[in-house]
């Protein structure tokens, strides 16, 4: 399934891995919203979720919506599981791959998004990460 990819973090344009694994590769880049969803970070990179008990309806990240040339995609997908350290099934990923709807201005679009996995959240719900205010990561890592 060749979904875009909604990004939130540090893959955005503009952000520290977009240059290394999706410059060049892309088709449109298109601003996006996830509704119900918050960002928590340990340190230098965010954790998305939206879990109920720590995400409500009126939160929101922040983030784009990646298309990549079907040419590149086989090959960014597995660079960007390889990034985000998601192996499907294994128990002690930090990050699953999951197909959710993300708003755009033309209206709303599936997209793969990598989303905190159960080792996280323990994290989180631990107090170990702090919220990212305002679910918008680009804007917090500049202030």
């Amino acid at each position: 399934m060749h979904l875009p990819f909604f990004v939130y973090g540090t893959l955005r344009p503009g952000g520290v891995s977009y240059q290394q694994y999706l410059a060049g590769r892309t088709s449109a880049e298109t601003p996006a919203m996830l509704r119900g969803a918050v960002l928590f970070s340990p340190g230098p990179f965010p954790f998305l979720t939206t879990v109920s008990e720590l995400a409500t309806p009126i939160d929101a990240v922040r983030g784009d919506l990646i298309a990549v040339y079907p040419v590149a995609y086989p090959e960014t997908l597995a660079a960007l599981d390889r990034l985000e350290g998601f192996v499907a099934g294994r128990a002690t990923n930090l990050y699953e791959r999951v197909a959710l709807e993300v708003e755009t201005a033309n209206g709303p679009q599936r997209a793969w998004v990598y989303v905190a996995a159960e080792r996280a959240l323990r994290l989180i719900r631990q107090g170990r990460m702090r919220r990212i205010p305002g679910g918008d990561w680009l804007e917090h890592s500049r202030g």
